[in-house]
């Protein structure tokens, strides 16, 4: 009788543990969004949080600015990791994209972008990169993530 009961309740605990059958269904339940969002997570140098973003404000910032005002991007931001722990980010850089399609290559949003920053402002940039940048920060990852919204 002690191993029938045993026997049942490992199954009622394996059965409760187990997930039942997935019943939402996508457009139904919920939707997947078309923008697509970019996040990046950065690790700074001990003391380099004002350096690093008085450099995002003259290269990441002012060249995102650009692009929202054309339409390529919807928004950006920049998040600190007020809870950091051993090997966490410190920072998280974000854009968020209308659609993938904004995400690929294309041309005329190049020139677009080009006319509007210009290459001055790209070599400045690329300047900071090489010789900032590099020096005081790392980053941990980029992630591609769509927004999943639940029907009510």
């Amino acid at each position: 009788m002690k191993t029938f009961l045993t026997g049942a309740m490992i199954a009622a605990a394996t059965s409760l543990a187990s997930p039942a059958a997935a019943q939402l269904q996508e457009y139904e339940d919920y939707t997947i969004s078309d923008s697509v969002v970019e996040l990046t997570t950065v690790t700074l140098t001990p003391g380099q949080f004002e350096t690093y973003l008085e450099g995002l404000k003259a290269t990441w910032i002012a060249a995102n600015d650009v692009a929202k005002s054309l339409g390529h991007i919807e928004d950006y931001g920049i998040y600190a990791n007020m809870a950091p722990s051993g090997g966490a980010f410190d920072l998280m850089l974000v854009t968020t994209y209308p659609s993938t399609a904004m995400i690929g290559p294309s041309k005329a949003r190049y020139d677009e972008f080009m006319e509007a920053y210009g290459q001055a402002n790209i070599d400045s940039a690329n300047e900071t990169v090489l010789k900032l940048y590099n020096e005081i920060r790392e980053i941990q990852g980029v992630y591609m993530m769509r927004e999943v919204e639940m029907i009510d």
